[in-house]
This record gives C-alpha cells, sequence and structure tokens, in this order.
C-alpha cells in the first residue's frame, strides 16, 4: 500500500471545518466540499458558542458548480430553549438559549454535495476561554488531520501578515490557528460567490485558488 509520511494515501483523514452562522464560514466550508475533502475523509463541523454573541441573520447560502445545492434564499434562524444536544457528537451542551439551526443547514449542505463522507457536528462553549484555544483543544481531542477556518481580510491582517508563534490573540482567530496548530490549518477568504478562494496556511500566503 502506498504511503506519504508514513500514512496511507486511501487511510481516512479527519478534517475540521469551523462552522459559525456568517459568510466566512460557509466560503470555508465550499471549500472543503469542493476542493479538499476526498471520498474516505470524514468531515466535523465545530461550533464554539458564546452565549453573548447573537448569531448574524442571515445564514448565507452554500453553491457549489455542478451541484444542485443553491441556498440563496435567506435562512431564517429560531431560537431553541436553554439545552441542546450536539448531533451524532452525543455531548450536552447547555447555559443559556443557543441557536444551532444553521449547524443543520450546514450539514444537510454537506450530505447533499458530498453524499458518501461521515458528517458529523460538535458544539461546545467557550467557558470564559479564547475561541482559538478551545478549537485547538478539540483538534487535539479528536485527532483532526486538517482544520479549515473561514478568514475576514481586514486591511490590519493584509498589512501585518501572518502572526507570531504563541503570541498573545489579538482578535485574528485565523492566523493564531495557522501558527499554532499541530495539524494542517487552512484559512479561506472568498470576496463574492462566484470568486475565487484566497488561502493562507503556515508555508502558503495569500495563495489565489479558482472556485
Amino acid at each position: 500500500m502506498a504511503t506519504e509520511g508514513g500514512k496511507a494515501l486511501n487511510a481516512t483523514r479527519k478534517v475540521m471545518v469551523i462552522a459559525d452562522p456568517n459568510r466566512e464560514s460557509a466560503a470555508a466550508l465550499q471549500y472543503a466540499l469542493s476542493h479538499a475533502i476526498l471520498d474516505n475523509d470524514s468531515l466535523m463541523l465545530l461550533h464554539v458558542s458564546n452565549n453573548n454573541v447573537k448569531p448574524k441573520h442571515p445564514f448565507p447560502f452554500f453553491k457549489k458548480s455542478g451541484s444542485s445545492i443553491n441556498h440563496n434564499s435567506q435562512t431564517s434562524i429560531s431560537s431553541l430553549k436553554t439545552e441542546r444536544t450536539s448531533s451524532d457528537s452525543g455531548r450536552h451542551f447547555s447555559g443559556g438559549s443557543i441557536d444551532l439551526t444553521f449547524l443543520e443547514d450546514m450539514k444537510k449542505a454537506c450530505k447533499k454535495v458530498q453524499p458518501q463522507i461521515e458528517v458529523t457536528t460538535e458544539v461546545v462553549a467557550m467557558d470564559g476561554k479564547d475561541k482559538a484555544n478551545v478549537i485547538l483543544s478539540q483538534c487535539s481531542e479528536h485527532g483532526i488531520d486538517l482544520l479549515i477556518i473561514g478568514q475576514r481580510r481586514t486591511l490590519s491582517t493584509a498589512i501585518l501578515g501572518k502572526q507570531k508563534k504563541n503570541a498573545p490573540i489579538k482578535g485574528d482567530t485565523a492566523e493564531y490557528l495557522i501558527e499554532n496548530s499541530k495539524c494542517t490549518c487552512v484559512a479561506v477568504h472568498k470576496k463574492g460567490a462566484n470568486a475565487g478562494y484566497l488561502l493562507n496556511t503556515k508555508t502558503q500566503r495569500d495563495f489565489w485558488l479558482l472556485a
């Protein structure tokens, strides 16, 4: 059996996409489904919940060239009650009202575009920690091989570039994860529905990929 870096080429990889109700997260999932996910991979959608921040509305659409899925309509978001169990993971989340409608929409989109892959969802609370380190902890716990996160490109991000390893987090969670993740981390930025992807990793910066 052929191997690459000591790992079988057809071995199952664990891919994690950070799931939030915003356009950056939608772009990250679009990239994952169209360019990153392989047939043998499993996909986890991770949402790090901060109950002090209300979900943005409406949730953006998903679109994959050549597929039947096109969520161009506005998806309504309804509030859930105090407790909600994240589907498939078996974990119990509580502590205030939480809306997970967008997470189920993302999972359904994944199954329509890539019906052969296993898709699970996970919801964890920040519990006073910063989002980046919660994500790193979950990557380690689940043995993630590839981490994909949406990135909002601001003027400061473009000027300052990558963040130094182990430096204090200054608002750019994606840059911190790129430098500190033990697995490969890809930050994804997409300007428009039909535009390509601007990708950032530890070894490759501002790489333009056509949609």
